[in-house]
């Protein structure tokens, strides 16, 4: 049992390499038939394979290791401290999010898909006013919205859960965090939180689909919440995190297998199986999801572990960064989608091209907003005088 835990420095390097990843993954989206803000006039079946080697375990993944940031800070803290820091730094972004960032986004969404004539001060005004008026059939824009920044809303409530857990609890949270350690091992490691995983996916998808509401999206709260406070245990035990880079090449090879699986499933036509057989298609489809982001995950945090367990001065620096980059990359990446439209580029090049100005424009706002005191709450990174006593080597960002 480990009640100060030290830093886990190659979850640092998961963590900014997700946010990556959720990049790429957000030009993708551009691309694919899935509805989206913004369409590429080439959106096609062609790249959702590729879409899906991400898809079903980056989220997962990102909400496991804020998990395991969160409890380090809670330890090293006390859960008063850390449920006023985790709220500031958590509720300022999201709420100047909402009100500035990601309107934009909503306001090229109504352009495109119902072609609405009005300027963007016209916009402001009804999405401010709560206006519920552009609608495809039942279908309806919500206002004001979260968009991509619902996560961090998920991040807050399961903050404060953890935190009035963690003070319930005082020391029998280490012990049950080391009991949930002892239990996995071996094979155990994989078999168990995919039978979770999958009881709550084969229980939950078809009666909770997928919302980003925080109130009604029960499905999303089994799974996500899971994975947070799974994380949050493991933080509390060190020896746990070495067994994953053991596991790392199995891991690997059952994600890919999964993968693989998947990709077959998805491009079967829908007349193949029989009434009687697609039940039970489905039931298997979902425990083999299941088994592919949990082991795509394992053997993300595995390689970590084996190759980045190490501080750095560039993770020191996109450790404060990914935070205000995540915060406008999907912003720019519909902005720039809309703006680069009339040249009409080859949609490799024109992805290629999304992709680089995205990283650029998201980088540059993360070094203006790090050198702003002003700027600084507002994306999520402590101040100049909590940095600066702090150290930067040990500073902690909201994700």
């Amino acid at each position: 049992m480990t009640t100060s835990p030290a830093r886990l420095w190659f979850l640092d390097w998961v963590r900014i390499l997700a946010f990556f990843v959720l990049i790429v993954y957000h030009v993708g989206m551009y691309y694919v038939t899935w509805d989206w803000h913004v369409k590429s006039a080439f959106a096609s079946h062609a790249i959702e394979p590729l879409m899906l080697l991400s898809s079903p375990w980056r989220l997962g993944l990102l909400f496991m290791v804020s998990g395991v940031a969160s409890s380090l800070m809670l330890a090293k803290t006390g859960a008063a401290r850390f449920l006023g820091q985790r709220s500031a730094r958590l509720l300022v972004p999201l709420v100047f999010g909402m009100l500035v960032i990601v309107p934009p986004q909503a306001y090229l969404e109504v352009v495109e898909k119902l072609a609405y004539q009005g300027s963007y001060a016209d916009f402001m005004r009804l999405y401010l006013g709560r206006y519920h008026g552009f609608c495809r059939g039942a279908d309806c824009l919500v206002m004001p919205t979260w968009n991509h920044l619902w996560f961090v809303a998920y991040l807050w409530v399961y903050t404060l859960l953890l935190g009035g857990l963690v003070a319930g609890l005082g020391s029998r949270f280490d012990r049950l965090a080391t009991r949930l350690a002892n239990l996995l091992v071996g094979w155990k490691i994989i078999v168990l939180p995919v039978a979770l995983l999958s009881l709550a996916r084969m229980t939950m998808l078809s009666r909770f689909p997928t919302t980003h509401a925080l109130v009604d999206d029960w499905f999303n709260h089994a799974v996500y919440l899971f994975l947070f406070l799974l994380g949050a245990m493991l933080a509390r035990t060190p020896p746990f995190w070495p067994r994953l880079e053991q596991l790392r090449w199995h891991a690997l090879g059952l994600a890919a297998a999964g993968w693989a699986a998947l990709t077959i499933y998805y491009a079967l036509p829908d007349d193949v199986l029989s009434a009687q057989a697609q039940q039970p298609m489905m039931h298997l489809q979902r425990i083999v999801y299941c088994l592919f982001a949990w082991n795509a995950m394992l053997a993300a945090i595995g390689f970590a572990h084996r190759h980045l367990n190490r501080d750095s001065a560039n993770r020191r620096y996109l450790a404060q960064a990914v935070f205000p980059v995540y915060i406008v990359h999907q912003t720019l990446i519909v902005v720039i989608a809309h703006a680069i439209q009339p040249a009409k580029l080859a949609p490799g090049l024109e992805a290629l091209v999304l992709v680089v100005l995205t990283l650029c424009l998201s980088f540059a706002v993360a070094d203006i907003v790090r050198r702003s005191r002003l700027l600084r709450p507002l994306f999520g990174i402590a101040p100049l005088a909590a940095d600066a006593r702090n150290g930067r080597a040990s500073q902690q960002v909201t994700a």
